[in-house]
């Protein structure tokens, strides 16, 4: 057990736990309205608020290379990637009935169940586990740069793989939709051409 660890308890939290509590708690309410609003573009920007609380939390546990990498890539750009979709297939602004599938209930089981299946496996892998805010950086680029690229580069290169293979088979799937509504288009317009040409 480390100094840190031996300093204070549960009883007596420092102002960076304090911090990531209530940070963690205003992350938990905004990830809730994200599945709950029936407006989209509200999800999207619940969901922007969701995902910056966990960059604030790297932050507090001294991961600034991992924060810096959920603000760039998710905040900016999952999610305006998310809006300009929902502006560019001029999905609707308001209020949706689409936008609940009716099984809110076999949906909120999922998510307990994961949710616990988590907090269990994270408590378990990290229960005797103290990070030292007073010691050496643990989150900063050069640390994490190294542990990926010599402990992590085989799954780092097959995620890469995978990701390219998805967004090949996106745009397969995408071209194919296209070609199958042309066909359709075109057959439903063959027959009153012909009726045309008749009369």
């Amino acid at each position: 057990m480390t100094l840190a660890a031996a300093s204070h308890g549960f009883l007596s939290p420092t102002g960076v736990e304090i911090a990531f509590l209530l940070v963690g708690l205003v992350t938990l309410g905004a990830a809730v309205l994200t599945v709950t609003t029936r407006q989209l573009v509200h999800a999207a920007l619940w969901l922007v608020a969701a995902l910056g609380g966990l960059a604030v939390e790297y932050l507090l546990l001294t991961a600034e290379f991992i924060a810096w990498v959920q603000v760039l890539i998710y905040v900016g750009a999952v999610v305006v990637l998310i809006l300009f979709g929902l502006m560019l297939t001029r999905a609707p602004i308001g209020r949706s009935p689409d936008a609940d599938s009716g099984n809110r209930w076999a949906a909120l089981t999922v998510a307990v169940a994961s949710a616990a299946a988590l907090v269990w496996v994270v408590v378990d892998a990290f229960r005797t586990t103290w990070i030292d805010l007073d010691g050496p950086a643990a989150g900063s680029t050069a640390v994490t740069g190294a542990s990926l690229f010599q402990n992590w580069v085989l799954p780092f290169e097959a995620l890469s793989v995978l990701l390219l293979a998805a967004l090949v088979g996106a745009i397969v799937l995408s071209r194919r939709t296209k070609a199958a509504r042309a066909d359709e288009v075109s057959r439903a317009g063959t027959p009153q051409g012909q009726q045309g040409g008749v009369r």
